[in-house]
């Protein structure tokens, strides 16, 4: 399977899009969806591919202990930069320099795997999808958020740039040039869905992120309009047609526990 292991050239440019309206948009809606489904007691999570930790603070800041795996030095410099300043989340946090195909695999298991925003960089889906999904534990729970094949070429469309537009529609792409200026490939949650059940997964109710507010390159909203936009997005995440144009997907599927019968 195919591993990202230079993403540190672009470390630089995903942390500034991260800190904009547009990369902080996404960042609440993913975490309030997998927040809402873990349990308030402390769990162990797996955040695959963390960059530069921001989804690993998050969990770590709800009282959960995140092993936070990425496969450059450099983000994992960045997350561990991000934790001096946060000293009372030190102890809940392990930072682990690992792709996907290098977790380790040696029976360990997680209550719940992230991986947010990697499998679009990677050659296919099926290979690091099966990685993943045997690192969850009975009960367990596997969240994924890629980009949204579905979508390709929305975004385009409502920047007003039609000839692009046109020509990944009538393509069909599965593939586009992403936020950091880097071809980025895209799944369906269908397919995610699928592969999920394939791995003894039960797929949840998946999202569709940022549907409205994507096409904004320079989007800098007040705090009231963020927070309004915010609760538009979040309650158009889950309802069709709104989700299927989301630029990106996240799903969330569910192990059963241990002697269930699938």
């Amino acid at each position: 399977m195919g591993t990202l292991t230079d993403f540190a050239t672009v470390g630089p440019a995903y942390t500034a899009h991260s800190r904009t309206a547009r990369g902080r948009l996404r960042h609440d809606l993913v975490a309030r969806r997998l927040l809402a489904e873990l349990p308030p007691d402390p769990v162990r999570i797996l955040d695959a591919g963390c960059g530069d930790g921001e989804m690993t603070l998050r969990l770590a800041a709800a009282g959960h202990h995140v092993t936070a795996a990425d496969p450059s030095a450099d983000m994992l410099a960045r997350t561990a930069r991000r934790l001096i300043a946060r000293p009372e989340l030190d102890q809940r946090v392990r930072l682990l320099k690992a792709g996907i195909d290098e977790l380790p695999a040696d029976g360990s298991h997680f209550d719940v795997v992230c991986c947010h925003g990697v499998l679009m960089y990677l050659a296919d889906t099926p290979g690091p999808y099966a990685r993943l999904a045997a690192l969850v534990g009975s009960g367990g729970l596997l969240s994924v958020l890629t980009k949204n094949r579905s979508a390709i070429g929305f975004r385009e469309a409502l920047r007003g740039d039609y000839p692009a537009a046109h020509h990944l529609i009538e393509l069909g792409a599965d593939t586009s040039i992403g936020n950091l200026g880097l071809a980025t490939r895209g799944d369906t949650a269908d397919e995610l869905d699928r592969l999920a059940a394939e791995h003894g997964l039960t797929p949840l109710s998946w999202q569709g992120i940022r549907v409205f507010t994507d096409h904004h390159d320079d989007w800098n909203p007040a705090p009231d309009t963020y927070a309004q936009a915010l609760e538009t997005e979040w309650a158009a995440s889950t309802r069709d047609p709104y989700r299927q144009l989301g630029r990106l997907v996240h799903t969330l599927a569910r192990r059963g526990p241990a002697g269930a019968t699938p």
